[in-house]
């Protein structure tokens, strides 16, 4: 199962919208590569809810739960829907990413513009340790 990371302004829609809500249809994507990116995501994949802004923090997980379907606003682009898994005791700063250098080829370090982008099971299990909180792995 693949593993994604989606980014978001927290001003526009933030995790705790997405726990309330239930689920969410992802658009606004249009960077080429993020939407080659957001083709491929599938049902049951799942994805890490970056809050960009001021926050810069990964602060949950969430889950595809229906595949790319073409925009109702720009059918050359996709949308998907997730839905909510968990959101992280302690989140993850893009400074504490940007310090362990098993992150350092990571796109959310190289192209820190990217909306959309893939995730490792090394990088993704790493996440999830620092999120929990343990210490030593912040």
């Amino acid at each position: 199962m693949p593993f994604w990371l989606f980014k978001q302004e927290p001003s526009e829609y933030s995790f705790d919208d997405l726990d309330r809500d239930g689920e969410t249809v992802w658009t606004g994507v249009s960077n080429p590569l993020a939407q080659k990116h957001l083709r491929s995501v599938g049902t049951g994949d799942k994805v890490l809810f970056y809050h960009t802004g001021e926050e810069r923090a990964i602060v949950g997980v969430m889950r595809v739960i229906g595949d790319p379907v073409p925009s109702e606003e720009n059918p050359n682009h996709v949308v998907v829907t997730v839905g909510p898994v968990k959101k992280f005791k302690s989140p993850i700063t893009l400074d504490a990413i940007k310090a362990d250098p098993a992150f350092a080829e990571w796109e959310l370090v190289k192209i820190s513009r990217l909306s959309v982008m893939p995730v490792t099971t090394e990088m993704w299990k790493k996440i999830e340790t620092m999120g929990k909180g343990v210490p030593g792995n912040k």
